[in-house]
C-alpha cells in the first residue's frame, strides 16, 4: 500500500476548488462517505467520524426566492464555485479534485482532459444521500441485464467483469408554488335517446347515447410542494424518470462529507429553463383539477387563467450509481438508483439471438402447422 499524502492545512481542505475533500485527522488519507451508514470511513488506517447534523437541524430543507435569484439577488452564501471536467462528447460538467488532469466521463466513457477554470452556481440546498454500495448496484445491474434475453451475452459478461461503477450525485430542481386558477368550460352528461331501426328488414330498438352540455365555470387551487426537475442533459430523461420514485422526505441539509468519495454533476438546466418545465407539469395538474371540477361525464375547458404567487426553489442532488461501456464501438450506459436499486439503460440487441429466435419461431409455427393438418 503507497504511503498516505501529508495532512493538509484547513486552507488546502476547504477553499472553492477542493472542498469535497476530507482527509483523515489520524493518517492524511482521503475519507469517503459510506453509503447507508452516515459516517465518513479512511480506507487506508481505518479511521471513522460521523457526518454531523446540518446547519438548520434535522433535515428542514430552506427554499429560496425564485424572482431573488432571477435578479441575481440571491446571498453570496448560497454560491459555490468547484472545478468541473465538461465532456465534450454528451456535453457532461462533473466536479473533480485539483489532483486530477486527466480522466473518463463516467456518463459516456469518453477519455477527457480536465480544464482547469472554475464553475460558479447555485449551492445546493439539500442532498440525498446513498444507501447503496457499489457492490450493490453492480448485483443490480447485473441481475436487469440478465432478465434482457436478446443482450448479447459479451455484453453481460463483460458488464460482470469490468470496472467498477461511478457513484455520481446528479443535479435536480424542485419548485414550490401556490396556484389560483379561474375557468371556464362545459360539462357533458350522457343520456340516451330510443331509436328504431331497420337491420336486415328487421326492425329493431335501439339505445342511442347523446351528450348534454351546459356551461361551468369556477376556481381551483393547489400548492405545489417539490415539483422535481432534472437540472442535466448528460443522461436521458426516460432513464431519470424511470429511477422514479425519490424519497424527498429523507433529504438532509446539504454538507460536503457526503460528497467525500463520489462525484457531483454540476447542473446544466439553468434555474428559468427548469422552471418552465415545472409550470408545464403544474399546468397539467391544475387542467386535471379543473375537469373534476366541471364534473359530469365529459368535460370541455374554454379558458384557464392561473395565478402564480410564493414561488420558491431548491437545488438538490440525487444519488445514482452509473456504468459506462464500450463494446464492439458502441457505448451503453446503465443507471441505478442509489436508494432503491431500481436500475435503468440502454436495452442492447444481439442480432445471433433475434435470429435464432425467429429460426425457432418459424420451426414452432411449421410444427403445430403440421400437427393441425395431420389431425386434420
Amino acid at each position: 500500500m503507497p504511503p498516505p499524502p501529508p495532512p493538509a492545512t484547513p486552507s488546502e481542505t476547504r477553499g472553492p476548488r477542493d472542498e469535497h475533500r476530507f482527509p483523515c485527522d489520524q493518517c492524511g488519507a482521503d475519507m469517503r462517505f459510506v453509503p447507508g451508514e452516515g459516517r465518513l470511513v479512511c480506507d487506508h488506517c481505518g479511521n471513522t467520524e460521523s457526518v454531523s447534523a446540518g446547519p438548520w437541524g434535522g433535515s428542514t430543507l430552506r427554499e429560496l426566492d425564485f424572482e431573488a435569484a432571477l435578479a441575481q439577488r440571491l446571498p453570496e452564501a448560497e454560491i459555490e464555485e468547484t472545478r468541473v471536467l465538461s465532456c465534450p462528447n454528451c456535453g457532461a460538467q462533473v466536479e473533480f479534485d485539483p489532483d486530477t488532469h486527466a480522466a473518463e466521463c463516467p456518463f459516456c466513457a469518453t477519455p477527457v482532459v480536465t480544464d482547469t477554470g472554475a464553475h460558479r452556481h447555485i449551492k445546493p440546498k439539500g442532498v440525498l444521500p446513498f444507501a447503496l454500495e457499489e457492490r450493490q448496484a453492480h448485483s443490480a445491474m447485473n441481475d436487469w441485464l440478465g432478465r434482457l434475453w436478446f443482450a448479447p451475452s459479451g455484453l453481460k459478461e463483460y458488464a460482470r467483469k469490468g470496472r467498477k461503477m461511478q457513484g455520481i450525485y446528479v443535479p435536480y430542481w424542485t419548485f414550490d408554488a401556490d396556484t389560483q386558477t379561474r375557468y371556464r368550460g362545459e360539462r357533458g352528461v350522457i343520456y340516451y335517446e330510443t331509436r328504431t331501426v331497420v337491420i336486415d328488414g328487421k326492425r329493431q330498438v335501439q339505445q342511442v347515447p347523446k351528450v348534454r352540455w351546459t356551461p361551468k365555470s369556477g376556481r381551483v387551487a393547489r400548492f405545489f410542494d417539490d415539483v422535481l426537475v432534472l437540472a442535466s442533459h448528460s443522461l436521458p430523461k426516460s432513464y431519470t424518470d424511470a429511477l422514479e420514485p425519490w424519497d424527498l422526505s429523507a433529504l438532509e441539509p446539504y454538507q460536503p462529507e457526503y460528497l467525500a468519495g463520489f462525484r457531483a454533476e454540476a447542473y446544466t438546466v439553468e434555474l428559468a429553463e427548469g422552471h418552465k418545465e415545472a409550470r408545464a407539469f403544474m399546468a397539467r395538474v391544475i387542467e386535471r383539477d379543473v375537469r373534476f371540477d366541471i364534473g359530469g361525464d365529459r368535460q370541455r375547458i374554454h379558458g384557464i387563467e392561473t395565478r402564480v404567487s410564493d414561488v420558491t426553489f431548491k437545488h438538490i442532488l440525487l444519488p445514482v450509481w452509473l456504468a459506462a461501456y464500450k463494446y464492439r464501438g458502441e457505448t451503453y450506459r446503465f443507471v441505478v438508483n442509489g436508494r432503491t436499486g431500481k436500475v435503468q439503460g440502454e436495452r442492447p440487441w444481439s442480432a445471433i439471438k433475434i435470429a435464432v429466435a425467429v429460426v425457432l419461431g418459424l420451426i414452432l409455427a411449421a410444427g403445430l402447422g403440421f400437427l393441425v393438418a395431420q389431425n386434420q
